[in-house]
């Protein structure tokens, strides 16, 4: 499989759609910000526009690795760490951390993406997607995550826009 040069996240579809060379390869489900769409830190809303992936974090770790910090805690999640921790905002598998492509709407001062800790990251298997629930990243299921990951290079662009995209939504993937 040729590695994705462009993934574009809908909120509206609550989707990502990864392209490459133009043609569409790969349709996830995810979850975005609770709050909805927004770049002030703080925010705890998903950034909109152009990013890029800034940094592939967790390479080699387990299937539900824990990470906090963006390091490995040495836990792999279960439903019994997950009661002993119910408040947790979880961080599994790996991350894609982006930054913002668009100074002065995702990249610097108070709309940093980067320095908001902004990332696609895998969340436990009985979380919901296709739902917003996230504090302001992206949330993938952890198997969806191992498979993009190899397949996303680093700088490789991010575009998070809040329209719908009916007109990929009904493309057959190649």
């Amino acid at each position: 499989m040729p590695d994705l040069d462009l993934l574009h996240i809908s909120l509206a579809d609550q989707c990502l759609y990864g392209f490459a060379q133009g043609r569409l390869c790969l349709r996830l489900a995810v979850s975005t910000a609770r709050n909805g769409a927004g770049e002030r830190k703080g925010s705890g809303c998903t950034p909109r526009g152009l990013h890029q992936v800034r940094a592939k974090i967790g390479a080699g770790l387990p299937l539900n690795a824990v990470l906090r910090g963006r390091r490995w805690t040495g836990e792999v999640w279960s439903p019994e760490l997950q009661a002993r921790f119910p408040g947790r905002d979880w961080v599994l598998t790996r991350i894609l951390w982006l930054s913002g492509c668009e100074p002065g709407v995702n990249r610097l001062g108070a709309v940093d993406t980067f320095r908001r800790y902004i990332y696609l990251h895998g969340t436990p298997e009985t979380e919901p997607l296709g739902v917003p629930l996230s504090h302001g990243c992206i949330r993938l299921h952890n198997t969806d995550l191992l498979g993009l990951f190899d397949r996303v290079p680093a700088h490789c662009r991010v575009r998070i826009e809040e329209a719908a995209c009916p007109q990929w939504a009904s493309l057959s993937l190649q």
